[in-house]
């Protein structure tokens, strides 16, 4: 009566499979896992309950298993390096930015650099800023007014 059951798992299986060559993520091929887990329960005579429930815990543990790998595989390095790590990041300026000169010194991290204001007005000792831009091995900085 339902003979064609098992062909409709593998052919769902395969839909997903191509679906997910065209998709990012990996994320429609644990769908084609869980379809192909029913195909085949469903060729070894598995009732159609069965066979739903194979689909959905395949499916599911599949997203589990597969999730951290494709965001790491999606998003290969989230952490930025060089000089590039520093934009965005809050410091204090060891030596007075003078905007006629142009330069100053800030400490980022635990990392002394050059620095000169955006603002075009001087930025004293002390004061908090952050850095906004990079310029060769240049900080540009705006202060960080308190609240």
């Amino acid at each position: 009566m339902l003979a064609w059951l098992p062909w409709a798992w593998v052919v769902l299986a395969l839909i997903f499979v191509i679906a997910e060559i065209f998709t990012a993520g990996f994320f429609l091929i644990c769908f084609g896992v869980g379809a192909a887990g029913a195909g085949l329960a469903a060729f070894l005579g598995a009732s159609v309950e069965w066979q739903f429930a194979i689909f959905v815990l395949l499916s599911s543990l599949a997203v589990v298993l597969v999730r951290p790998f494709a965001n790491r595989v999606s998003n290969p390095n989230t952490h930025l390096v060089g000089i590039d790590r520093v934009l965005g990041k809050e410091g204090v300026v060891l030596e007075t930015i003078d905007p006629i000169s142009g330069r100053g010194v800030v400490r980022i991290n635990s990392e002394q650099w050059s620095a000169e204001s955006t603002e075009g007005r001087p930025i004293v000792a002390g004061s908090q800023v952050v850095v906004v831009a990079v310029q060769g091995t240049h900080l540009k900085v705006q202060p960080i007014l308190p609240a």
